[in-house]
């Protein structure tokens, strides 16, 4: 006797609840219980909301900001130091007789000046931060937004697996209340009484982790969408559209232009490449002038006015170190970024072929599968009360119905799955959700 596989064992795979409402708005159309204050929203509302509205996005939106201030004073010059110095000038004669006594200043501004360069590619490598903090932000936004897509279909899935197997655990504790109520006489009546029974209890507790699951779900939601936990939610009705990949080809090159984490890779190794210019570039030490300006009042008063130079003289061999760790880190670099593009075609061609094997499953289904399974579940109903079907065949039957829902939902899900995979892969828009009317 087939058995229904339990609803406990859905809530540990969460994406198979993606595609609720499309797959059994045939004969689950019921949206989840909501207050009369909760209003209709559509999923593009929703995700915009999200996105835009999310504490943990300001994370990266501060994160931009400090490169952007990096980057402002990358390009300029170190401030200027200003030194004073104040002290008391005494002058004796070879005898010790005091010949004068005075007060001895001196004042003088030092700047810096870098190597003709060097300040461009500092403001070159900031830049190229500002870049990558920018990347980060739109990476994160990609992944909220899915996150908000899964968790609504989500919604929409529970919803649609409680109907269902509440509309059979109800038919089986009709069936139990009738027999008990006719003192059923002899073994066999007591023997499909205790299969009903059994039956109706399994199927109340996987209802009633359904429901759990979608109330888990919605408080997810709700946290992302900056509302209070239980607060009421209803999104319009949904629909999946799964249209042919592109080409293997237009997949790679899309996911090398768009794919956010390679773009951050070819970043860093751009930025590598200024650091190595840069290291080689301070090999030549920077100029510091000084104009100045002192005073001595112990015989008279007697002022000078100059102008200082001073230049560090390389003899540690620090430079050519800084220049070899800049090389190490740019092969490092070169490396990852190969390293990357080659999980990143993998990783494209794996989810194309998952995608378009499950939506060639997902396309031999007839549209009216499930409605047929239902049906099938009813009439055995009906005519087991009137004793025309064994409890074996209704059971079959109740099970079977279930099982047609499940496994529509698991190709389903796994066909969406692959989907977003291959859309936050490569940046195209596939267009898996539609609004119904």
């Amino acid at each position: 006797m087939p058995t229904f596989e339990k609803i406990s064992s859905l809530a540990s795979c969460r994406v198979l609840w993606l595609t609720g409402l499309s797959c059994v708005s045939a004969y689950a159309d019921t949206p989840p219980p909501t207050s009369a204050a909760s209003e209709t929203t559509s999923l593009s509302a929703l995700v915009e909301h999200i996105v835009a509205t999310n504490p943990e996005r300001q994370f990266y939106v501060a994160e931009i900001s400090a490169a952007k201030a990096g980057g402002r004073v990358a390009g300029k010059l170190a401030d200027p130091e200003l030194s004073f110095d104040l002290g008391h000038h005494r002058v004796k004669d070879p005898a010790g007789i005091l010949m004068g006594e005075g007060t001895a200043w001196s004042v003088s501004v030092t700047q810096t000046f870098e190597w003709p360069g060097r300040l461009s590619l500092r403001k070159a490598i900031a830049n190229r931060q500002v870049d990558l903090a920018e990347l980060g932000l739109a990476r994160f936004e990609q992944a909220l937004a899915a996150r908000a897509r899964t968790l609504a279909f989500e919604l929409h899935a529970s919803q649609a697996r409680s109907a269902a197997v509440r509309e059979v655990a109800d038919r089986f504790a009709e069936l139990k209340e009738t027999f008990l109520a006719r003192d059923p006489a002899g073994l066999t009546p007591l023997l499909e009484t205790r299969v009903i029974e059994a039956q109706e209890l399994t199927l109340q507790r996987e209802a009633t982790e359904a429901a759990l699951a979608l109330h888990t779900a919605l408080i997810e939601l709700n946290q992302l969408r900056g509302a209070a936990p239980d607060a009421p939610m209803t999104l319009s009705r949904l629909g999946l559209a799964f249209a042919p990949a592109p080409a293997a080809g237009d997949l790679i090159q899309a996911a090398r232009e768009k794919n956010f984490d390679y773009r951050m890779r070819r970043l860093e190794v751009e930025q590598q490449g200024f650091a190595v210019r840069l290291a080689r570039n301070e090999r030549y030490p920077g100029i510091s002038v000084s104009p100045f300006v002192s005073s001595d009042d112990t015989e008279g008063r007697e002022t000078t006015v100059g102008l200082g130079f001073s230049i560090p003289i390389p003899i540690s061999g620090r430079a050519g170190a800084e220049v070899a760790t800049a090389e190490a880190r740019r092969r490092q670099a070169e490396t990852a970024l190969l390293i990357a593009q080659r999980d990143l075609d993998r990783a494209v061609l794996v989810a194309a072929q998952a995608y378009s094997t499950k939506t060639a499953e997902v396309s031999r289904w007839s549209p009216d599968a499930v409605g047929k399974f239902r049906e099938a579940a009813e009439l055995a109903d009906r005519h087991y009360r009137l004793g025309a079907v064994p409890v074996a065949t209704y059971v079959e039957l109740q099970t079977s119905y279930l099982d047609a829902v499940q496994a529509l939902l698991s190709t389903q899900a796994e066909a969406l799955a692959a989907g977003l995979e291959l859309q936050q892969l490569t940046g195209l828009e596939l267009n898996l959700t539609t609004e119904k009317p």
